[in-house]
């Protein structure tokens, strides 16, 4: 079934990728996972939610996104993983890339720490398979993502990474439809404090108010 603005609401038949049975599925923000989290229920496929994302910040920012995507996959009775905030660790782990751009180098080692832990997790857990929907949003390079992933479940045997296109099939439209619906609080920035900096940077040439964090 098509809409009137052109994009699908039937989602496409999902099946995990080389015959696996088990997806361990890394999230970001309920924004963008709620429509991941829909699909693989729909589709009846096993999965778990893991949660780990040091590179958001401030800590308020950090928690109310947790609680998001925690209560969204509650509702669902997906299991829901909460790792470790070890925030230090990440500015060491982008120490040097301050400035860099989004999508840039900076990122590039942000994914690779999110979705190296995510795959030990996956491998340590019984899972085949590892997903992210932090490729949904079209403000990420998709490729840069799926090659941070496929990186990362290269060190373990039995484990893929699956580089499904979450955007197509309507799946971006529905993933806004899915925020909307639920409420979800609305970020303003990917999550770092370089991405919180560079964004009221634009937003004051804009003359645009600063991001209001939450309190």
């Amino acid at each position: 079934m098509t809409t009137q603005t052109g994009y699908e609401t039937t989602r496409a038949t999902l099946v995990l990728p080389e015959g696996g049975t088990r997806c361990l599925l890394h999230v970001c923000c309920a924004p963008c996972s709620g429509e991941v989290i829909e699909a693989l229920v729909e589709a009846d496929i096993e999965c778990e939610v893991y949660f780990y994302n040091p590179n958001i910040q401030p800590r308020e920012e950090y928690e109310v996104r947790k609680a998001e995507n925690k209560a969204f996959a509650d509702r669902y009775q997906v299991p829901f993983i909460d790792d470790d905030y070890d925030v230090e660790d990440w500015f060491k782990r982008t120490e040097g890339h301050e400035a860099d751009p989004e999508r840039g180098e900076r990122c590039t080692l942000c994914f690779d720490m999110r979705l190296e832990r995510a795959a030990f997790y996956a491998y340590t857990h019984g899972f085949d398979v590892l997903a992210t929907s932090l490729s949904i949003s079209r403000s990420k390079d998709i490729d840069q993502i799926n090659g941070c992933g496929m990186r990362a479940v290269s060190k373990y045997p039995n484990l893929s990474y699956w580089t499904h296109n979450w955007r197509k099939k309507g799946g971006s439209q529905r993933m806004v439809s899915i925020s909307r619906r639920e409420g979800f609080y609305r970020q303003e920035y990917c999550g770092c404090l370089y991405s919180l900096r560079d964004t009221n940077q634009s937003r004051r040439a804009r003359g645009i108010d600063r991001i209001q964090l939450p309190d």
